[in-house]
């Protein structure tokens, strides 16, 4: 880890409190929007959902601070945009929109256009950010990966350890027959 990213700090706020915190941050003079981003964790037993995160930059010259702010977004809850305080948010916003399924309420980027698909072609169906989301390519060819030492077939396999499959390689049942 480097020192920049061990100084940064970090702020938990409860998801009614998201776009007030952010709004009194900017205040501070945390002004400059650096990214948002989502990760999934909706596999936690205690509190299950999606972390959102906002990197944000005051810029003062000579005194330049960065924090990070995260809340927890319920699976299917929608989040208030941060668009009306930062326009480059929009972006951001489309794509944790698009990879992970979060809606963000009373988004605006300009444009009229509301939430559209921004990386993703078109007719594509999921959200692959998410861990729920099995991908095609590990369904439909071996994974070079799933093969532990000495499973090559050219030793005897000996009994042992039960296989474990990577993370996103489906069950073999799984898929077209």
């Amino acid at each position: 880890m480097s020192d920049v990213a061990a100084e940064t700090p970090s702020r938990d706020c409860d998801l009614e409190h998201w776009v007030d915190t952010l709004r009194a941050l900017r205040a501070e003079g945390f002004d400059y929007f650096d990214w948002l981003t989502a990760v999934d964790e909706t596999d936690r037993d205690e509190a299950p959902g999606f972390d959102l995160v906002v990197h944000l930059y005051d810029m003062t010259p000579g005194a330049v601070r960065s924090t990070l702010v995260r809340t927890r977004v319920p699976d299917g809850e929608a989040v208030p945009s941060v668009t009306p305080l930062w326009r480059g948010a929009a972006w951001h916003e489309r794509e944790t929109h698009e990879m992970f399924g979060i809606e963000f309420a009373g988004f605006d980027d300009g444009s009229g256009l509301g939430m559209r698909p921004l990386l993703l072609p078109d007719g594509f169906d999921g959200t692959p950010l998410r861990k729920s989301f099995v991908l095609a390519a590990r369904a439909s060819k071996p994974w070079p990966g799933a093969k532990d030492p000495g499973e090559s077939g050219d030793a005897p396999r000996k009994p042992g350890r039960r296989k474990n499959l990577p993370p996103g390689v489906p069950d073999p049942s799984w898929g077209p027959r």
